[in-house]
């Protein structure tokens, strides 16, 4: 497993071709959800983009129509700054800047909160037991590939945090 690492001011790391395969993956459902599938009523746009006035729904709407815009084309941005680090198939060595390293963080935690979202896991899932079990029903499962994903979506956005902050 790819983790990142500091070198001087660039983050490192050398994925495997599997790995760019899901990270790859992952980011092309991102921004297919934030283009094609764009759904307000959806819960993975919703946790994407929450109301900044919980308790007003009018000043919701007023203030989403001033910024939603700007951050569905960041979120966009950032998870097409990992397709443009990652080739199309085989491995990849990737050195980030800090503004790459920043916009790859985002969309990191972009992937990993829409998959959370599409899985059910909450802030008090105990994700190895959630993944065990699912490896007990049936271990070829999809379910047991996405919660493997999102593992390795939160060890692989830990080891860029870390780096980043050396």
């Amino acid at each position: 497993m790819s983790l990142f690492r500091r070198h001087g001011d660039t983050c490192v790391a050398r994925f495997a071709g599997d790995e760019v395969a899901v990270l790859r993956q992952v980011s092309t459902e991102v921004i297919g959800l934030l283009t094609d599938g764009f759904d307000r009523a959806d819960p993975v746009v919703e946790r994407l983009f929450p109301d900044a006035y919980r308790d007003d729904r009018e000043q919701a709407d007023e203030f989403r129509k001033y910024t939603e815009g700007d951050l569905k084309t960041s979120k966009i941005d950032q998870a097409g700054a990992i397709l443009a680090a990652l080739p199309s198939s085989g491995g990849a060595v990737v050195r980030l800047d800090p503004e790459g390293a920043e916009a790859w963080l985002r969309a990191l935690n972009d992937a990993r909160l829409a998959l959370g979202i599409r899985l059910g896991v909450e802030d008090d899932t105990d994700l190895l037991e959630e993944l065990d079990e699912a490896v007990m029903r049936d271990p070829t499962s999809a379910r047991v590939r996405q919660l493997t994903m999102y593992q390795y979506l939160g060890v692989l956005q830990e080891s860029l945090l870390e780096a980043i902050v050396g």
